[in-house]
């Protein structure tokens, strides 16, 4: 697939609108063919790949990102929604939206991570424990070590 060229989707959401406009105004289809040429300096080829070009954006006017005009080498096939002429394929390609998770609410604050690593996400201070969480976290520690004493001597006997 080797690409000839490609309309961009503002482009040629403002030829839909053109074209709706010419035609409201009982415009034939050869007027509002070379009104489009004149428009956007397309003759030629050119101008006939973006005629194409309209047809299938107007078909697939959902989140058209661009329409790719590809010269199909021998033996390849087109792309799902393309439309083929001879050699030539022409088809819409789309935006994809990516829609983010919602975070989970596990009742910790701070949305994306909480903070710097630690587990405690309770602490009163930026600088740090004040010296009674130091002397609560001690004494926790000490009753934990002894417990854990306590377990290894009943083991034992």
């Amino acid at each position: 697939m080797k690409a000839v060229t490609e309309f961009a989707s503002f482009t040629l959401n403002a030829a839909l609108k053109a074209k709706a406009a010419l035609a409201a105004d009982g415009k034939s289809a050869e007027e509002i063919q070379a009104a489009l040429g004149t428009t956007y300096k397309l003759e030629g080829e050119k101008l006939g790949y973006f005629l194409t070009a309209l047809e299938v954006a107007a078909a697939n006017s959902e989140n058209l990102k661009r329409v790719l005009v590809v010269r199909l080498a021998e033996g390849e096939r087109a792309p799902a929604k393309a439309t083929q002429t001879e050699d030539i394929a022409i088809y819409p390609e789309a935006l994809v939206t990516v829609r983010a998770d919602k975070p989970k609410d596990d009742g910790k604050r701070g949305g994306r991570g909480g903070g710097r690593g630690g587990k405690s996400d309770s602490k009163s201070s930026p600088w740090g424990m004040s010296p009674e969480e130091k002397a609560a976290k001690l004494e926790k520690s000490k009753a934990s070590q002894a417990a854990l004493a306590a377990k290894k001597a009943a083991a034992k006997t």
